[in-house]
């Protein structure tokens, strides 16, 4: 439905200058990293094809996958996975300690706690912080000092040029901890890139200007060059 050089368009005409993809299989990942490697950033997605964010983690098989993959490609982490609880104790954990790059998780706090818990020195980014509450993000961000929260699909932190004041108080606290997102899961929303993008620096010039650099891309760069490092 939406070419590889019609998505790497869309990002460009967008002005960003890097982002973090993945897709359902990892198949599409490779066509846009193909296409434009300057601008894509592969993280791997442990499904096979769409509709497995409640399945992936109890199929045995996906370990292997994965795994076969990161020996094959070059990726600078593995998501974004939905997993919750007690299922976050999955061998993709140990796999990004292996490779050294992070995770990108679509989780509560509880399955962030138990990724941790399995390896105190990951990275992890928590996709759309978690769907929480600023001042229970920023909790878990001084709980955790190797996890990064994206704001993809997330509306409520800023409008109309202003940012809400109380994640302005979480941004202010760990600026070097957030990280904005769009979250292009169905196709059409590749089209909405730059809308998205123009709405984000509207809100991220209510910002001191070395906030608002951390969050609208360094914090993302940061991370994506620890990754990258090998």
């Amino acid at each position: 439905m939406l070419p590889p050089e019609k998505a790497v368009q869309a990002l460009r005409a967008a002005g960003l200058t890097q982002a973090f993809v993945s897709s359902s299989s990892d198949l599409g990942t490779q066509k846009l990293y193909a296409a434009a490697p300057d601008l894509i950033v592969p993280v791997l997605r442990p499904y096979r094809r769409r509709g497995e964010t409640s399945t992936w983690h109890s199929d045995p098989t996906v370990g292997d996958m994965v795994a076969d993959l990161l020996a094959k490609n070059r990726y600078a982490g593995i998501g974004e996975f939905h997993v919750y609880g007690e299922d976050a104790e999955k061998p993709v954990v140990q796999l990004a300690k292996q490779y050294g790059i992070f995770l990108h998780a679509h989780s509560d706090a509880e399955a962030v706690d138990r990724i941790f818990a399995q390896n105190p020195d990951a990275r992890v980014l928590w996709a759309h912080s978690g769907f929480d509450d600023p001042e229970d993000v920023a909790a878990m961000l001084a709980k955790h000092k190797n996890l990064w929260s994206d704001l993809a699909f997330r509306s409520e932190h800023g409008g109309g040029g202003k940012v809400d004041p109380e994640w302005r108080k979480a941004f202010m606290a760990f600026p070097d901890r957030f990280m904005i997102g769009t979250d292009t899961f169905t196709p059409e929303r590749w089209f909405y890139v730059a809308d998205h993008a123009d709405w984000s620096r509207a809100w991220l010039a209510d910002l001191p200007p070395d906030v608002a650099a951390k969050i609208g891309h360094q914090n993302a760069r940061t991370l994506a060059d620890w990754a990258l490092k090998r």
